[in-house]
């Protein structure tokens, strides 16, 4: 159904989703030198990042880096075109090599996120130094030798995302970039905290991203909030309209709709899925398998003093995305049964995710995960069911 759906949405969707499912850039808009299609105004210099947090590739080499202290997301042309050149092996304690290229030991990092080069196999990491506070994005290539990525002289463009009246972002929770919008959600100090913001293709420097405030019914508390961010997203297309797919602390999965607001107005998402109390989902992608299109996320059980759900407190799950097509759900979402590997139907833990800190795709069933090793982090390929 999923894939009579999307033949259904056109072109332009049809690169939203080859986007989100790590494929390879197909826009006439995409070129050697970049992605010209996606920028307008490109900066020459250095961004002047203050912090970095999430990031995500998009074509052509586009590095998306979400900058929470400036409230600010900046799109770097990285010129990485390749060629694929994917790691050879699983590299051990690859935190230590981190730590070490910034000067320091394992413990005075904090490794932000993690992000993919589908295009060259290089693996990105934003880290922060703890002992002067000071963000880096670091490049990790085949061998697994670790390398600054130099800010100094890039090409970029850099969008603000506004808060609302008397108020300011304190977090940025995710990003991605979609067929024809950049999209970020975040964390601001108003009562209707959850923030989605829209920036349309191209995206120009300077300018200010659209804002919509979100409220969510949490399955596992009973009650609608506005306060819990969406921790990871990815955007989705159905039947011609455009959504968010989030995933939020405690665990409900999400979509909000996106066509036809305003900037300023309020959403209210509808859950969907609800994975279980007591988890915080981490990263969020899609991929195909056996003809169906599945939804996966690796999660950190908050509450894995009182239970696990296997060896490793990081762990994971798939969820089909047929799910997506329900359209009167909350309060009877499906739950997944806490108590099984799997179940209801489409739902399942995901073996491949236990102990992943961070994960993102990287072509077709194949992901790099960042892998706790006893309080030390393994890099390493590995293949979905």
């Amino acid at each position: 159904m999923i894939r009579s759906q999307i033949r259904q949405m056109g072109v332009g969707v049809m690169a939203l989703m080859l986007l989100l499912t790590g494929g390879m850039a197909v826009d006439a808009g995409v070129t050697k030198d970049g992605a010209s299609k996606y920028l307008k105004n490109v900066q020459k210099g250095n961004p002047n990042l203050k912090s970095v947090g999430k990031i995500t590739f998009g074509p052509g080499g586009l590095l998306v880096v979400a900058d929470p202290a400036k409230a600010t997301i900046t799109v770097i042309d990285t010129h990485d075109l390749g060629p694929m050149k994917k790691l050879t092996k699983k590299i051990s304690k690859i935190d230590v090599a981190v730590a070490a290229s910034m000067g320091v030991k394992p413990d005075d990092i904090k490794i932000e996120d993690m992000a993919v080069n589908s295009q060259s196999g290089k693996v990105y990491l934003s880290v922060i130094r703890k002992t002067d506070n000071q963000p880096a994005i670091l490049m990790i290539d085949a061998m697994g030798k670790v390398k600054n990525f130099d800010l100094s002289e890039v090409d970029y463009i850099q969008v603000a995302l506004p808060g609302g009246k008397n108020s300011k972002i304190r977090n940025i929770t995710g990003v991605a970039l979609a067929s024809d919008r950049l999209l970020a959600a975040a964390q601001s100090n108003e009562e209707f905290a959850n923030k989605i913001y829209s920036i349309p293709l191209p995206l120009t420097h300077g300018t200010s991203a659209d804002i919509y405030s979100a409220e969510t019914y949490h399955v596992a508390h009973r009650r609608w909030e506005t306060k819990a961010p969406i921790q990871s997203f990815v955007p989705y297309s159905n039947k011609g309209k455009n959504y968010i797919v989030g995933a939020f602390a405690c665990t409900p999965i999400a979509k909000f709709p996106l066509d036809e607001l305003q900037s300023g107005s309020k959403v209210k998402g509808t859950s969907i899925v609800e994975l279980g109390s007591g988890n915080r989902p981490l990263d969020m992608l899609t991929y195909e398998s056996d003809g169906k299109e599945w939804l996966l996320t690796n999660t950190f059980r908050f509450h894995w003093k009182k239970s696990m759900y296997g060896p490793s407190k990081w762990w994971g799950v798939r969820v089909n995305m047929d799910y997506l097509d329900a359209e009167n759900t909350n309060e009877e979402a499906a739950r997944r049964n806490v108590k099984q590997k799997e179940g209801p139907d489409g739902i399942e833990i995901v073996d491949q995710l236990s102990g992943a800190v961070h994960i993102d795709k990287l072509q077709k069933k194949e992901i790099v995960v960042l892998r706790d090793n006893e309080g030390h982090l393994d890099l390493e390929i590995a293949k979905l069911p």
